[in-house]
């Protein structure tokens, strides 16, 4: 199985290949509430590190995500079209946001590895 890296605005990221699948983090759903909805980006679609790359919004709020990395959107997550409660009870795993076709593998050095994020969101508190 692959690492799982992560952003200081809580996403994750497992590559497999030049392939990252892309969700945000227990913390985040956690803050986030009960998620209502989850617009994700088309296949295909080119996004930029660091730019909004879907919108999840609960019953307390509307969030952006950010793509952590730069690439070509090559599948989202259709269950959560109709379950987007997916996110809430498996962040991590089935509540996956998009997979994205690396454009840039060298932006992986920027993330931070599990230790680190942990760290980080243990400084939020």
């Amino acid at each position: 199985m692959s690492e799982t890296k992560y952003t200081q605005d809580h996403e994750w990221v497992r590559v497999e290949g030049d392939v990252a699948t892309i969700g945000i983090t227990d913390y985040a759903q956690q803050q986030l509430g009960d998620i209502v909805f989850v617009e994700l980006p088309a296949a295909g679609r080119k996004l930029e590190k660091g730019k909004e790359a879907a919108v999840v919004e609960s019953v307390k709020a509307a969030s952006e995500v950010y793509a952590p990395l730069s690439g070509e959107v090559t599948e989202s997550n259709g269950v959560l079209g109709g379950e987007p409660a997916r996110v809430n009870s498996e962040p991590m795993g089935t509540g996956w946001f998009f997979k994205l076709r690396l454009s840039n593998p060298a932006e992986l050095e920027g993330l931070l590895d599990e230790a680190g994020y942990t760290e980080f969101v243990a400084g939020l508190g």
